[in-house]
């Protein structure tokens, strides 16, 4: 990724290059921003971060917030020579968005440090027509089968019985319960909210979380993948606000979390390449 100093960096309050930020700097810091404005009564705040999470899930949690706060309206993101290898070339007087990159020791994958590192937006760019990304698609159902399939995987139990109402679903550590004939929506969000619940609230972590936390983070989740898959979300931004009880520590916590389980679903729900849609079952177990 290219930082000549051609970059324009970005942020009055960013520390000096002297100054390094620790990706722990910047995940508190940006923590103390998010706090200051829901305390400011602007809870669209952790809602736009939440969006941010759906569009760059293969980025670490501490960078995503920090294109989260930089550049909320971003949607593709790249730094300079990839931008160059695409055919494309960053406006003049745009000003880069900062994250950390990892520093590795010479010919090893053995973590040193970070690095300033500058990426751009795509609105940003001007030039060749971008190819197309390997990104979800397909319809709900496709994705379903796809999240079912991670699921029974997980070797999680899943049943569809009446018996539950008035509760669209329930998880019971190892099971799964939803109840038949909803929309096919509301049936995937209620399926991502569960597995959620399967993931995260099963284990140590249950008895350091109050029940209202649990919900949200759970319901956050759904918010992301619902996002990434391209439905429609209904929950309104002051919901995430419970995720929220006058603790950075927690709501840091709460946030990485989401973020991590996350990115788990989302690398399930991705598609096949040509190569594995076409490997024959037994070999492509192999290479899973």
């Amino acid at each position: 990724m290219n930082t000549t100093s051609s970059v324009t960096p970005i942020g009055e309050t960013l520390k000096q290059p002297q100054q390094r930020q620790t990706a722990k700097d910047i995940i508190a810091a940006n923590v103390k921003s998010l706090i200051e404005q829901l305390e400011a009564g602007h809870s669209d705040a952790l809602t736009a971060y939440l969006d941010a999470m759906s569009r760059f899930h293969n980025y670490s949690f501490g960078n995503i917030l920090e294109i989260a706060r930089q550049r909320p309206d971003a949607t593709r993101v790249a730094g300079l020579y990839a931008w160059n290898q695409l055919g494309r070339k960053v406006m003049k007087g745009q000003k880069g968005i900062r994250i950390l990159a990892p520093i590795t020791k010479q010919n090893t994958r053995v973590l040193v440090g970070f690095r300033n590192a500058y990426v751009f937006d795509v609105s940003q760019t001007e030039g060749a027509e971008l190819p197309t990304m390997r990104e979800m698609s397909g319809t709900v159902g496709e994705n379903r089968d796809r999240l079912v399939s991670f699921i029974k995987g997980q070797g999680i139990e899943l049943v569809f019985t009446e018996k539950i109402a008035p509760a669209l679903g329930m998880s019971y550590g190892g099971k799964i319960a939803i109840y038949p004939g909803q929309g096919e929506a509301e049936e995937f969000s209620t399926l991502v909210h569960e597995l959620a619940h399967e993931m995260l609230h099963k284990a140590e972590r249950r008895t350091t979380t109050t029940k209202i936390v649990r919900e949200t983070e759970a319901e956050a989740i759904a918010f992301v993948i619902g996002k990434a898959v391209g439905l429609e979300t209904g929950s309104a931004s002051a919901d995430y606000i419970h995720l929220y009880h006058g603790n950075a520590s927690l709501l840091a916590e709460s946030l990485e979390v989401i973020q991590q389980t996350s990115g788990v679903i989302l690398a399930a729900l991705q598609p096949p390449t040509k190569a594995e849609a076409e490997m024959p079952d037994a070999e492509l177990a192999k290479v899973a």
